[in-house]
């Protein structure tokens, strides 16, 4: 709990969803939540910090709805300008998984071991919304002090080694056989589940706790194997398209983007989607459709990332307008990016709101002074009019 991460807006515990092994595992994880809850923010809970968000519950579907809509057990009783369920924690099984959106989303839990990549890339998904905290925060004052308002990480808690397993042990190549149906007791978590053990099959550990120590791994920019393997597949499925292959070496990119558009996104089987490509490329902006596939047929030798389409940019300014200032040059390339990558940042100068840049940590009220004058307009003209913003969003 201590790890989680924080509502920005509040710095409470992130909304979190907890996947169980069982209904009975979900009920025992979501008393032991409450309990730990009452430990650590006496008197602020009563048993509703976290919510058993199971089939066997009462409009469990609804609680889903409620938990998306920030109204699960009410509205958060942390500031009464900011809509956010007072519950902080959906403890589920099998629901809350495949479509089920939740943008401010920050917390996952995998309490149990995932064996198909489909499921682990769906569980995963649950967290890679975006999402603007402003939104719920309806205090204009306060907004002002919430510099970093943007949705930009989740934290997966994997107790089970599923990410090491879809790394490092899964065979991507392997014609998976499903396994025979139980009849000696269908299970509640899935057919073909082996039989409820009996309690002498039961094991009570007395040894070191080996969770007791955390290990914390960042997710860089080359992303998981699973999300590696899903753009090679689009790769394959590209290139055997002969259409695809025919049209891009005429040159015809509106045909081709047209055609995939139609043609290859969103069917069934894989469910291509650019969104679903983006993320699997691991590229810190918005690639386009028509990169990828450059990409797909060596025609880029990369996706190049942000910051090198940003030195591109700054060269072609440097090159179009010819600053004889050389010594403002380091300031006007901070600048130049502070405004072509910050939507609070282009609100900011272009408002000439200066005082906000004294609490700004992307670009501060000094770093502006050094900006000769006559650039603070010219640079905003200039990436108005030659530079397309949408190339760094995320």
């Amino acid at each position: 709990m201590e790890n989680a991460l924080r509502d920005p807006v509040t710095k409470e515990i992130g909304k979190s969803i907890v996947f169980a092994v069982s209904q009975d595992h979900a009920a025992k994880l979501t008393q032991i939540f409450n309990l730990i809850a009452d430990l650590k923010f006496p008197g602020k809970y009563t048993s509703d910090f976290a919510v058993q968000v199971t089939s066997r519950i009462p409009e469990a579907q609804q609680h889903t709805i409620n938990f998306a809509n920030n109204n699960l057990l009410g509205s958060g009783n942390f500031l009464s300008s900011y809509k956010t369920s007072k519950a902080r924690v959906c403890v589920t099984v099998g629901m809350m998984t495949t479509g089920y959106d939740c943008t401010d989303l920050l917390n996952i839990g995998l309490f149990r071991p995932i064996f198909s990549p489909t499921d682990f890339i769906q569980i995963k998904g649950r967290g890679t919304r975006k999402h603007n905290f402003l939104d719920e925060l309806f205090d204009d004052a306060l907004k002002e002090s919430i510099h970093f308002p943007q949705k930009t990480a989740f934290k997966l808690f994997d107790f089970f080694a599923n990410v090491e397993y879809f790394e490092e042990e899964f065979n991507y190549d392997e014609v998976i056989k499903l396994p025979a149906i139980s009849q000696e007791d269908p299970q509640e978590f899935g057919e073909g589940s082996p039989p409820k053990k009996s309690p002498e099959d039961s094991h009570t550990h007395f040894g070191e706790d080996i969770l007791k120590n955390i290990r914390e791994e960042a997710i860089g920019l080359e992303g998981m194997k699973i999300d590696r393997m899903f753009f090679e597949r689009f790769e394959d499925t590209i290139k055997a398209d002969d259409f695809i292959s025919q049209s891009i070496e005429a040159g015809e990119w509106n045909k081709v983007i047209d055609y995939v558009n139609k043609e290859v996104f969103d069917k069934p089987d894989q469910y291509y989607s650019l969104d679903k490509l983006r993320r699997a490329a691991a590229v810190d902006r918005r690639i386009t459709l028509r990169e990828i596939l450059e990409k797909v047929f060596n025609l880029i030798p990369h996706f190049k990332s942000k910051d090198e389409l940003l030195e591109e940019e700054f060269a072609k300014f440097v090159a179009d307008r010819k600053p004889t200032e050389i010594d403002a040059l380091p300031a006007l390339k901070n600048y130049f990016k502070a405004y072509a990558t910050s939507d609070q940042f282009r609100h900011i100068i272009d408002a000439k709101d200066f005082v906000a840049l004294f609490n700004n940590p992307l670009f501060s009220a000094q770093e502006l002074k050094a900006i000769p004058e006559k650039y603070r307009q010219l640079i905003p003209s200039y990436i108005k009019d030659y530079v397309s913003l949408n190339q760094f969003a995320q």
